[in-house]
């Protein structure tokens, strides 16, 4: 190959220092150096890997000995939620421990700290044939990690996972230690976690104590982790380096110009329009009740979440300086492709295979979203037990992906999750996608028929939800082992409209293994083969919820209002804006910026200078909530929980001017442990007095 790295180079945009989510194996560590004058010991990112966890939607880390673990609220509310009750709402309360022994037990909940990884990506491309067609090199390459994993999970007993790399220029197995009892410690309220509500959300200055701890637990005894991210004693200063370690979700800078444009001008608004139903049919169910309201505000916040970072993402492709660093970067990879008689074969023809693939992700849009389960979990629970009897009596390379031999074991454990199920919520959603299916699809689309049978939406909703049982987890596990015999006994309503959607799934996931995700990934793995023929691995991958770090300095940057926002707010400012919006009387813009009594009662308590917020140049997205923010030391200085509007383009295209985190300050977290939360002994065991 005579493609060379410095005509690259050249012609694509600098690689800025601060820019990156790098995977553990290919640390920057010289880049590091350079800049900052820092050098990375192996025994240090060894600390920081094991210190960190994934949480479902999240990160965590170990921040004692004694097993506590840190994160978001937000990353959390979903737990305390489960522990809550109509007689202790734990998230609209807060919640601290008085002892050990009254730690609450989450069921379901799962941590997973990453033990090790490996590189198997010879293992998977040669399991892919010579001349074979795109969708069957998919597929040996899908059945290829499938089997990579069972093995390994039965050699070392840890839970692994395939995880792919660069569009598909690498594959790697990563190998976790997986935590099962996990309990609640502590957390504030949700109104101080939350301070500002979705008004503040993905802005700054914020005022946000967006954390909580929880103990993880082994043998019914605190779990004694290897490694800790200990407090700072003297938190972090304007200009100072930090790193993030985390599980950022999903980027998608790898992406063809193509792929961008579809999604500014069709995938994203598609999405916002769909998320806006969704949130004013759960805000229509939260007026029926206090209860109501309870149950449905988390999948609320996930959703007003969710389209904010959209509407960000959308306002960063819509800048055409954006775009067009994107398309002068393929041409010159093109250009440089050319060059080379051999590349050009192999590649050459791959940017206008995965247009032609874009085109029919277009035509399928609307069948490939509605034909599925949405956010109803009461009917994915379902369409899996209706799989699970058909799946496995198939041979393993050819049942669908998550049912092979080697995802048998995760696709079963999710199953069966003793994690509660909230009807009233499931209800509505299944109301709502079912309606957005007849006006998007048509009454006479043959999906809408079967599912509908000439009845609403509410009514074949309501039937099904009310109906079922399936949100009992000893009978989901009775019907999986009692396979197809034990399905077609049961009378269960959900099932029955399982049945009828399992088959128009089907269909539609065929057509786009075949017809789009075969392309993007076969293609995807060329193009990034001649980025890997440019640069080796002196680009990070795209972001796949898989533990990454990050770094750069806390600095500040000019917000949206051409303003030069402050790099630290403090107690101070959260009650300057809450008095400034008219306090709890006025309770503005539905109690935004309200706080609880307790926290006024208790205002003299704190010292009000303490830096409660900060902001820094990490680059982060969703995933990294509840990543520790750490300093040259490995101390733990703050706890990411947001970024800003102007920086969600970055899902896309980064930019070095606007990309910035924003973490809650670790004595923000100590303050509100020993002076309001009545938790001095969680903030002694933190900073091991």
């Amino acid at each position: 190959m005579r493609l060379r790295a410095l005509t690259l180079l050249l012609a694509l945009p600098a690689l800025r220092a601060d820019e990156g989510m790098w995977t553990f194996d290919n640390i920057p560590v010289q880049k590091i150096k350079a800049k900052y004058g820092v050098a990375l010991e192996p025994a240090w990112l060894k600390n920081v890997q094991l210190a960190t966890v994934r949480f479902p939607g999240g990160t965590g880390a170990f921040v004692s000995r004694d097993g506590l673990v840190v994160t978001n609220h937000h990353v959390g509310r979903g737990a305390i939620a489960q522990v809550s009750s109509t007689k202790a709402d734990y998230v609209r309360d807060g919640f601290t421990a008085a002892s050990r022994a009254e730690e609450i037990k989450v069921p379901g909940l799962e941590l997973m700290m990453l033990v090790s990884m490996e590189n198997v990506t010879a293992q998977v491309n040669g399991a892919v044939k010579p001349g074979a067609a795109e969708k069957d090199a998919l597929t040996a390459r899908r059945n290829a990690l499938a089997d990579l994993r069972k093995q390994e999970e039965a050699r070392t007993g840890l839970t692994c996972e395939p995880v792919t790399l660069y569009q598909g220029g690498e594959y790697w197995l990563y190998r976790y230690k997986k935590f099962t009892d996990v309990r609640l410690a502590a957390a504030p309220e949700l109104q101080v976690a939350a301070f500002g509500g979705d008004a503040d959300n993905y802005t700054y200055p914020r005022h946000n104590l967006d954390f909580a701890l929880f103990r993880v637990y082994e043998n019914n005894q605190p779990y004694r982790p290897e490694a800790i991210l200990p407090f700072a004693s003297k938190g972090v200063a304007m200009g100072e380096l930090t790193f993030i370690s985390g599980h950022p979700g999903t980027t998608f800078r790898q992406q063809t110009h193509a792929q961008m444009v579809y999604a500014r001008d069709i995938g994203i608004p598609f999405q916002l329009k769909s998320m806006n139903r969704q949130k004013a049919a759960l805000q229509a169910l939260s007026a029926t009740s206090p209860e109501a309201r309870r149950v449905a505000a988390e999948v609320i916040y996930g959703i007003e979440n969710g389209y904010k970072r959209l509407s960000g993402q959308l306002l960063g492709l819509a800048k055409p300086e954006n775009l067009k660093k994107v398309a002068d970067a393929e041409a010159s990879l093109k250009a440089a492709v050319a060059k080379d008689p051999a590349l050009m074969v192999r590649i050459g023809g791959s940017w206008d295979r995965v247009s032609l693939a874009v085109e029919r992700q277009k035509a399928l849009l609307k069948e490939s979203t509605f034909t599925g389960t949405g956010r109803v979990t009461l009917l994915g629970h379902a369409l899996t037990l209706v799989r699970l009897a058909e799946e496995e009596a198939k041979p393993t390379a050819q049942r669908l992906t998550e049912f092979s031999e080697g995802n048998l074991k995760a696709t079963k454990a999710r199953l069966l999750s003793s994690r509660p199920v909230q009807k009233a919520v499931d209800a509505v959603l299944l109301a709502a996608g079912l309606q957005e299916a007849k006006d998007e699809l048509g009454a006479n689309h043959p999906f809408v028929v079967a599912m509908l049978g000439g009845q609403t939406p509410e009514a074949v909703a309501k039937a099904a939800v009310e109906g079922t049982h399936l949100e009992d987890a000893a009978l989901r596990k009775q019907l999986a082992e009692g396979g197809k015999a034990a399905l077609e006994a049961s009378g269960d309503p959900m099932l029955r409209l399982a049945k009828k959607l399992d088959p128009f799934n089907r269909a539609i996931r065929k057509q786009m293994e075949d017809e789009v995700t075969s392309a993007f990934t076969e293609h995807g793995g060329r193009i990034a083969e001649a980025r890997f023929k440019a640069f080796g691995k002196s680009l990070y991958p795209d972001a796949t919820f898989t533990l990454r770090l990050g770094y750069g300095p806390v600095t500040t940057y000019h917000n949206g209002t051409g303003t030069l926002a402050q790099p630290f707010t403090t107690y101070m400012g959260m009650y300057d804006r809450h008095l400034g919006w008219g306090g709890n009387a006025a309770a503005a813009e539905g109690g935004a910026w309200t706080l609880p009594q307790r926290w006024l009662d208790r205002q003299a308590k704190l010292d009000l200078t303490t830096p409660f917020n900060f902001i820094y140049a990490c680059d982060t997205v969703g995933g990294n909530s509840g990543s520790p923010v750490v300093n040259v030391k490995g101390e733990f200085v703050g706890i990411n929980f947001d970024s800003v509007y102007e920086g969600q383009g970055g899902y896309y295209v980064y930019d070095a001017d606007t990309k910035r985190a924003v973490a809650t300050d670790s004595r923000a977290i100590l303050e509100a442990l020993r002076k309001i939360m009545d938790a001095g002994r969680l903030a002694e065991e933190i900073t091991g007095k």
